[in-house]
């Protein structure tokens, strides 16, 4: 089956998802609020953060990931998951798809890190059922963005659906290596068609990537190495030119364990 742009009626971002701030007023206050930090998040491998972020006027709750929290991993270079979860945002945003909460590169208590905005979720959503639609188009959008950021740990549990009915995803910190290392539990298009709206859309972030000067290209120059980049463009340029879905690569898993 392929999904066009007016199959489904979901809703777009909007300021409930982020407790009344509108998203693209909720970047202002991610680089300018004063950050103070309320909790943490124990089950995540990383040091995350639960934090309030205000500025006087405006309030908001956010996620804190310290790159001093990062633990060192065999595949990717020391002190970098922050950054990436900062290019994964601007890829969303340059895509139009809104895939990635407003997430900013700024310091704070434990010095610079990642910080995201909270996602108010809705609780009642099935996620284990969601992600295995298959005419959902915020899903196979994300679907998508992951096949371009060579996301290599999409799980269940980073699935984030709104009341509203805008999905969104987090942790993308293990995204954008140079080797092909997709992992996902979205893999029910595998080989399908592209659609229309995907096709197009990438091929807008095709010409932005292509341009070195772009504002997009500058800022994902600032987290990303030079093969990274290179990678990334190719990984577009595949997409593109053969308008389907990608296959799990036969040496690497294919999904992330665990899924949930």
């Amino acid at each position: 089956m392929t999904l066009n742009a007016d199959d489904t009626t979901e809703g777009g971002p909007a300021p409930a998802d982020f407790g009344g701030i509108d998203p693209a007023e909720g970047i202002d206050l991610l680089r300018e609020g004063a950050l103070t930090v309320e909790g943490r998040l124990a089950d995540a491998s990383n040091a995350t953060l639960y934090c309030r972020i205000s500025d006087g006027s405006r309030a908001a709750v956010c996620v804190y990931k310290p790159v001093a929290g990062e633990r060192p991993l065999w595949d990717f270079p020391d002190g970098t998951l922050a950054g990436r979860e900062v290019s994964a945002h601007a890829v969303s945003e340059a895509l139009g798809w809104s895939v990635v909460p407003p997430t900013v590169f700024r310091d704070g208590p434990y010095g610079e890190g990642m910080v995201q905005l909270w996602v108010h979720g809705d609780p009642t959503v099935d996620l284990v059922a969601l992600s295995r639609e298959t005419d959902h188009r915020g899903l196979r959008r994300m679907a998508v963005l992951d096949a371009v950021i060579n996301n290599s740990d999409r799980k269940i549990g980073h699935l984030l659906p709104t009341p509203g009915g805008h999905l969104y995803g987090c942790d993308h910190g293990v995204s954008f290596a140079e080797d092909y290392k997709l992992r996902t539990v979205l893999w029910q298009w595998q080989g399908l068609p592209l659609t229309e709206e995907a096709v197009e859309a990438l091929t807008r972030l095709r010409s932005r990537l292509r341009d070195s000067d772009d504002p997009l290209s500058v800022a994902l120059a600032g987290y990303l190495t030079g093969p990274e980049l290179y990678a990334l463009r190719s990984r577009v340029d595949l997409l593109v030119h053969h308008g389907i879905h990608p296959y799990p690569a036969p040496d690497w898993p294919s999904v992330p364990w665990p899924p949930v």
